[in-house]
């Protein structure tokens, strides 16, 4: 996939993102994080989005809408969660659009790093 990573920072996928998903380095901060977790539900990874959610609130399983097509992604605020930080928190609104609507998600995330990678705990 060479064209522009759907989370909106400007590489290609392969050079942003993809990386990620790959397994060929660990995302470096919480906002990383959860621009390739956006990216994860526009492609359809389920096994990424398992893989950086926090074991403690982790569910058993995860199904994505198949209706759903994401359409862009604004991160709105960041605290903390720095590649020096153990804790940070990531406010975003991921616009989607569903049965000829256009919605978005808001939310304020809660990302912990544990042993040098960033998970994804919860919705604040």
């Amino acid at each position: 996939m060479s064209e522009l990573c759907p989370c909106g920072f400007g590489l290609t996928y392969g050079e942003c993102c993809g990386r990620f998903h790959r397994g060929e380095a660990n995302a470096p901060t919480a906002v990383a994080l959860m621009r390739s977790r956006y990216v994860a539900f526009v492609l359809n990874e389920v096994a990424y989005l398992r893989e950086t959610w926090h074991p403690s609130s982790r569910p058993a399983r995860l199904t994505l809408p198949r209706d759903r097509r994401w359409t862009g992604l604004d991160v709105l605020a960041t605290s903390g969660g720095g590649i020096f930080d153990v804790e940070g928190t990531v406010e975003f609104a991921a616009h989607y659009r569903t049965g000829g609507r256009d919605g978005a998600q808001a939310e304020r995330s809660r990302f912990v790093r544990e042993d040098g990678r960033w998970f994804y705990v919860a919705a604040v």
